[in-house]
């Protein structure tokens, strides 16, 4: 397995837990959108310690983008992450990941599952192909949001919000269960992208099964 050690170009937090990084694109890097690859940082007691990332920035950007979740109670390579500046190193390996675009669809993204669903985003808005397409993004509070009003402008009301602990005028306060998708989606006869926790990911793909939808159009990524 390759390993590029790149340089960190810009790295700030835009929301209480989520940062992102702007890092170098080594020569002859290539990856479809919806993929990520395994990152490490570039010191003594982390090089070894690889995580997997998704890409956030498009194939044929100058710089990678990553979006990432900083997770400051688990003492790890988040953490670290958490605390790194512009000019460190990371270590990436080449890209992987089998979350790609099939067709107009609904998204559905729990918490930081949405980063795959970005550059697949940001893609089909190059290539004007964002008809037909709906996102339903569950976070516990608005507070967990990031990107929105770009979102907002790409998807426009087939953006759907949904929050599970707290309650925000306009917006859903509830789990996403069997009801939600009926009363969201109505139609399951199109491809379904679902990304977030294990568990997430295995409920809702079973519920959409039960609604009717194909399992060979239903695209997972586990997070």
């Amino acid at each position: 397995m390759a390993h590029h050690i790149v340089k960190v170009l810009q790295a700030n937090y835009i929301n209480h837990d989520v940062k992102r990084f702007i890092v170098e694109k080594p020569a002859g890097y290539f990856f479809q959108p919806g993929q990520g690859c395994y990152v490490a940082i570039n010191q003594p007691d982390w090089k070894d310690k690889f995580r997997p990332f998704t890409f956030t920035s498009l194939g044929d950007w100058p710089y990678l983008e990553f979006t990432i979740k900083i997770y400051d109670e688990h003492k790890g390579v988040t953490n670290e992450l958490g605390k790194i500046n512009a000019d460190a190193e990371l270590i990436l390996q080449d890209a992987f990941g089998v979350l790609q675009y099939k067709g107009p669809g609904v998204f559905i993204a729990g918490g930081t599952g949405i980063t795959p669903f970005i550059s697949i985003f940001r893609a089909l808005r190059t290539m004007n192909l964002m008809t037909n397409n709906m996102l339903v993004w569950s976070n516990k509070t608005s507070d967990d949001l990031f990107l929105e009003k770009e979102l907002e402008e790409m998807l426009g009301d087939d953006f759907v919000r949904i929050f599970t602990r707290e309650g925000v005028i306009g917006f859903m306060e509830r789990r996403i269960d069997k009801k939600m998708l009926i009363d969201i989606i109505q139609d399951f006869g199109r491809h379904f992208y679902v990304c977030g926790p294990k568990d997430f990911v295995s409920q809702i793909s079973a519920h959409l099964v039960t609604l009717g939808a194909r399992a060979d159009y239903i695209v997972i990524d586990q997070k």
